[in-house]
């Protein structure tokens, strides 16, 4: 988007698709006073809802419903900001948006210049990203506003609205603060290296970056909870056919999502249904069942997209039959199974081996070093609170603390990046005065790569793949 187009007063309706009982359309921009007196007849108070007709160009009413008026720079974009709340049909909603371009246009009757020149449609996340560009909030806060949106679990709306309210941007503000004054001490030994003093030395300088890499880690933590919190974790269920496996999905999902026969091969696609544990998010697949010998080729088809599935999996449930424990051929299968997984899954990724049908059985495996391997059934919900911590555990889940933000993965990326940084800073800072330009350097892309966080140091590129993602309106 060019820079005049920034510049552009906006309009949207800003209310999600469909029917409902009230539909707002939102216009920002500079001067709206000659818009405000032409859709609503009248003058507006500041923040003050105001019950009329909203008109069109002939001066009938459209619909009768609120107006609200936010002069600025007291209002969500910064700019002049005109709500109207109407009945939320599409029709009616749509009327109001194209009475409002319309209106922009015309010329007022006592200055006899367009009311509102260029105003446009918005384009998606416009409102917020000039929220953004007038400093009403930063950039982590722009990013909770859409996850505060598209929040799956109440832990993740919740930890969204935290961080729209600036939890995490405080944090980060914490870590540049003493970032900075960190640098500063190197910059002026830096300038004035005649000076007898040890200014590092004098000041704890090795201390302060001590403490700094500490406050680090304990952010880095709890940012990867807040991202885990938001993306959560994708979790495919594999095994042979008949291992019970969309059993297995309908009973974490508490719904009988998947179909379930003693027909091998019933599943012929995946499945796939979002649970939450702890008010994390697992995305759980159920799929096809894995064998070589079929000779049918649909089924053959969702065994190709079932490893496929398995590939892109964070982790794997590889789920056994214990009634079958002991069949040479299913332990063959099972053998051939855990090779294939092995070849195709990167070490980082965890499979979790488990024996369904503990109803219909005694027998018990024995699992890798003599321990007690994981069993359940599917059918009564034995074992299945155990597998949920299994799978919290795998995710590097902790219990959320109180105060919890949500984050995203390109916050746990950033903060990565300071983490790196600081570690080269602190062996330059180790040799002293050979390598205080590097060490200087170091902490001048730390300070670099938590600014990117809340947008203080960003590019152009990440503001729109970013704004990108939200919904006309907002």
């Amino acid at each position: 988007m060019t820079a005049t187009a920034q510049l552009d007063p906006i309009a949207a309706i800003a209310t999600a698709p469909g029917r409902g009982a009230v539909g707002i359309v939102r216009v920002s921009g500079p001067s709206l006073g000659p818009l405000v007196r032409a859709l609503c007849g009248r003058e507006l108070k500041p923040r003050e809802a105001t019950y009329g007709p909203l008109r069109d160009a002939a001066g009938g009413a459209i619909d009768h419903g609120l107006a609200l008026w936010f002069p600025a720079p007291h209002s969500y974009t910064g700019e002049d900001v005109l709500e109207l709340q109407a009945h939320g049909g599409p029709v009616v909603l749509q009327l109001l948006l194209a009475r409002c371009i319309e209106a922009a246009a015309e010329r007022d009757a006592a200055t006899g210049a367009p009311r509102l020149p260029r105003l446009r449609l918005a384009q998606p996340g416009e409102f917020t990203q000039r929220a953004f560009l007038n400093d009403k909030i930063d950039l982590a806060q722009a990013e909770a506003v859409a996850d505060l949106i598209d929040a799956s679990t109440e832990a993740a709306a919740r930890s969204a609205a935290r961080s729209l309210s600036g939890a995490f941007s405080d944090e980060v503000h914490r870590l540049r603060d003493a970032l900075v004054h960190l640098r500063m001490l190197v910059e002026a030994t830096l300038d004035f290296p005649e000076e007898e003093i040890d200014f590092l030395q004098k000041a704890d300088a090795q201390g302060q970056l001590d403490a700094l890499r500490a406050q680090v880690a304990t952010v880095l933590a709890r940012t990867r909870q807040g991202a885990l919190l938001r993306e959560g974790i994708t979790v495919v269920i594999a095994g042979q056919p008949n291992a019970g496996k969309s059993s297995l999905l309908n009973a974490l999902a508490g719904a009988e999502l998947a179909i379930v026969t003693p027909i091998p091969g019933t599943t012929r696609d995946k499945v796939a249904q979002t649970i939450q544990i702890d008010g994390v998010p697992l995305h759980v697949i159920d799929t096809a069942g894995l064998r070589d010998d079929t000779a049918d080729a649909v089924e053959r088809i969702g065994i190709e997209r079932a490893w496929a599935e398995i590939e892109r999996a964070d982790a794997v449930l590889f789920l056994r039959d214990l009634t079958r424990m002991d069949a040479p051929e299913s332990i063959a299968s099972d053998q051939a199974i855990a090779l294939t997984l092995a070849e195709k899954l990167s070490q980082t990724v965890p499979v979790i081996s488990l024996w369904n049908k503990a109803d219909a059985t005694a027998a018990r495996p024995v699992g890798a070093n003599g321990e007690a391997a994981l069993v359940l059934s599917a059918k009564t919900g034995e074992g299945l609170d155990a597998l949920r911590r299994r799978m919290l555990d795998i995710a590097g889940w902790q219990a959320a603390p109180e105060g919890l933000y949500l984050a995203r993965e390109r916050h746990v990326q950033a903060l990565r990046a300071v983490a790196d940084h600081l570690d080269l800073a602190n062996a330059h800072l180790a040799a002293r005065a050979q390598s205080l330009d590097l060490l200087a350097e170091e902490l001048r892309l730390a300070q670099q790569a938590l600014a990117a966080i809340t947008g203080e140091f960003t590019s152009d590129d990440l503001l729109g793949v970013i704004f990108s993602s939200f919904c006309i309106g907002k």
